[in-house]
């Protein structure tokens, strides 16, 4: 598993109407903040300040369609306007299991990218889809990596 060193930077947060909400810095919105959307929204800044990707380059919560359901993907960092990274986001306090895996790989089913990830917040388990298989990889690839 990949530990998460977040950076110093740290989501917007504010109160409104008696509701917490958190900024996006993707979508340039602000959302109540839920347990996974605290998790979704430090994790982005952690794809931006960490492993340097750009923000332009990143997409958030959008609409895809698997086989005749409508779902929505976490977080997807794209590489020469292909999907390149998937992300799939859990509270703090949900374990990282083959359950949480396979959604993201039916998630990647219509994305087809090489890589894949599954967060709570704390840590992270990452995996590189190759033509041979898929394999377990024990560090997110950087923006200079790509």
């Amino acid at each position: 598993m990949i530990q998460i060193n977040y950076p110093t930077q740290k989501p917007a947060i504010k109160s409104l109407q008696g509701k917490e909400l958190i900024f996006c810095a993707i979508r340039k919105r602000w959302y109540v903040i839920t347990p996974e959307e605290w998790v979704r929204q430090n994790f982005i800044l952690y794809l931006i300040h960490v492993l340097q990707y750009p923000a332009s380059l990143i997409a958030v919560e959008k609409q895809i369609t698997i086989g005749a359901i409508k779902r929505r993907f976490d977080i997807v960092v794209y590489k020469n306007d292909v999907p390149y990274l998937v992300i799939e986001c859990k509270e703090m306090n949900v374990p990282l299991t083959e359950q949480t895996l396979t959604q993201v790989l039916h998630y990647n089913a219509t994305v087809n990218a090489p890589y894949l990830a599954i967060t709570n917040g704390n840590y992270c388990k990452a995996f590189l889809k190759t033509d041979n298989g898929m394999y377990e990889i024990f560090e997110l690839p950087t923006a200079a990596t790509r």
